[in-house]
């Protein structure tokens, strides 16, 4: 399979956020602040519970999954089981985070937050690589025919 250079984006994309979230354990309280996650996180953090990391770490799992299978879609590693579901799967969590503000807006728009926008404006980009590279490899991630 060609090289699928959207998919290779989304998968960077990814792999660099869960690198981010694991960064964010080590930079502590105002790390956790600065990036979003919320005043009750970051003073879990202060108080030294492990429960700001342990969520952290999970993402970051999550993400480097999504780099992987991104990765595979390319053709840069081997397949992985489930291909086709399971990038349409994330480019539809990425898109659709990505219209997290919609809501806020019209339901609690006291809540809206520059944090909020910027990260649907980036997660919009995620979106877009998965959901762009998926759609052009699509007939190349079909069912691997059998040896018989």
């Amino acid at each position: 399979m060609r090289s699928n250079l959207w998919l290779i984006a989304g998968g960077t994309l990814s792999a660099l956020a869960a690198l981010l979230h694991v960064a964010i354990i080590f930079g502590g309280p105002g790390w956790y602040r600065f990036f979003g996650a919320g005043e009750a996180m970051a003073r879990a953090a202060e108080r030294g519970s492990a429960r700001p990391a342990i969520i952290a770490i999970g993402i970051a799992a999550v993400l480097l999954v999504w780099a992987a299978y991104a990765f595979s879609g390319a053709g840069a590693i081997r397949r992985l089981p489930l291909l086709r579901t399971a990038l349409a799967a994330i480019s539809a969590v990425y898109l659709a985070r990505a219209l997290a503000p919609v809501p806020i807006l019209l339901l609690w728009p006291e809540r809206m937050s520059p944090f909020v926008l910027w990260s649907s404006i980036v997660v919009l980009g995620y979106g877009i690589a998965y959901a762009v590279g998926t759609w052009t490899a699509w007939p190349a991630l079909g069912p691997v025919p059998s040896k018989r």
